[in-house]
């Protein structure tokens, strides 16, 4: 989501005639991106803040978007003295006007709607993969998370707004598409005739589009796995066998606490189904230990549910107190060490099953996007359907989707050679 803004804030200032700089010191306006959902997140957003503060120009203009803005408000101007404004999420499309009045400082961290969609200018030119956000905001109201303090509720873009923008993307260099949102299978619009649009309808409509080969979204929660949805995967061959859907902990008292009402049964039931829908489909999943009042047994059942589903790959993390959420305050905070180790010992497995999936696909022959070259230059870099970076000689005029076989794989990534 963090990605898709930067892309929109940076085609809008290009809108204006700016252009881009890698230099803090040469740079006119300083846009810090940012994200709230961890406290080290928001944490590494006031020290980078400070490091600019000391490089920049002095007629320079510099604040933060995003969710730290909203979180930290007109405090972070208490902060940082000198910053010149604050947007939340919803609302970087006002930066316009603090080039207008440079001298004024601008503080708008309004929960707002979707107004930011319409005013932002089209991109001249789409990355291969483009980001597409089909709603904002959450309801499911998670006690550790503070999306729906800096995101607001779900509120759901209209069916012709995705598809103009899909449309767009699809025909100013896009060749796949990543549908977005903090509750993305949750995406439900009714239009003026009370048709109601899902996302499995905003798939079916992409994969019409002759220019889009690949088609993914993220991140799907448990209980919003209808149907229709898990059908996509059977009879839309563009739709790619890749699915992250967090189930955060593998212990029902902690899902309770959690205020995630699905049962282990409804998740892996969710898996089966999916399997036998597209049988080389493949999961990934977030993982939150050390959440309030976990025990050891708690912590256990996790580490079976990873070894049951076989995770392909995961993000997990310390639970990390948030301000505005129910858990900050629960008692039974676990030490920090304690969460550590648990970390540490659920990493390592995930980081085994990653490593034999990886090596599961030596010799096989997959279709690879292709992302661009390595920093040494004498590579390229490929995304398998599974999400898996893929290193390959590189080759002048290389095609964008290409057939690799797989030569060698270890944890983090594959290795392989095209086939001619």
């Amino acid at each position: 989501m963090n990605v898709y803004d930067g892309w929109r804030i940076a085609a809008m200032l290009e809108h204006r005639g700016m252009a881009r700089t890698d230099d803090v010191s040469d740079a006119d306006i300083i846009i810090l991106n940012t994200c709230a959902v961890r406290a080290k997140a928001t944490d590494k957003v006031f020290s980078a803040l400070g490091r600019i503060r000391r490089a920049k120009k002095p007629t320079a203009l510099f604040g933060i978007v995003g969710c730290v803005a909203r979180e930290s408000g007109a405090d972070a101007f208490r902060r940082i003295p000198d910053l010149n404004f604050v947007l939340g999420p919803q609302s970087y499309h006002k930066l316009p006007d603090i080039l207008e009045n440079p001298d004024a400082r601008l503080l708008n961290i309004d929960l707002g709607g979707l107004e930011k969609f319409d005013s932002l200018p089209q991109m001249e030119k789409s990355p291969r993969v483009a980001y597409i956000p089909i709603q904002e905001g959450c309801n499911h109201v998670c006690t550790y998370c503070i999306v729906p303090y800096t995101r607001g509720r779900e509120i759901s873009r209209s069916f012709e707004s995705v598809m103009a923008e899909t449309l767009h993307a699809a025909k100013t260099g896009a060749i796949e598409i990543c549908f977005l949102g903090q509750n993305v299978n949750g995406y439900k619009y009714t239009d003026e005739n009370g048709t109601i649009y899902r996302l499995s309808d905003l798939i079916r409509e992409t994969a019409k589009i002759p220019e889009i080969m690949r088609i993914r979204f993220t991140s799907s929660y448990p209980t919003e796995m209808t149907d229709d949805l898990i059908d996509m995967f059977k009879t839309e061959p563009k739709l790619l066998p890749f699915l992250n859907m967090p189930i955060q902990s593998g212990a029902p008292t902690v899902l309770t606490r959690m205020n995630r009402p699905y049962s282990l049964e409804l998740y892996t039931d969710i898996i089966r189904k999916l399997k036998i829908a597209r049988p080389d489909i493949q999961i990934s999943s977030d993982f939150i230990v050390g959440f309030p009042g976990e025990s050891d047994q708690d912590f256990e059942q996790t580490m079976r549910i990873a070894e049951q589903i076989k995770y392909i790959n995961s993000y997990s993390f310390k639970y990390s107190p948030r301000p505005h959420t129910v858990a900050a305050l629960m008692p039974d905070q676990i030490p920090e060490n304690i969460k550590a180790a648990r970390l540490a010992r659920l990493d390592t497995r995930l980081n085994e099953i990653q490593r034999d999936f990886n090596e599961s696909c030596i010799d096989k022959t997959l279709s690879c996007l292709l992302e661009g070259s390595d920093k040494t230059g004498r590579h390229l870099v490929y995304r398998t359907p599974f999400m898996q970076q893929c290193i390959v000689e590189f080759r002048d005029n290389a095609p964008e989707l290409a057939d690799i076989k797989i030569t060698a794989a270890n944890k983090a990534s594959l290795r392989g050679k095209f086939i001619d």
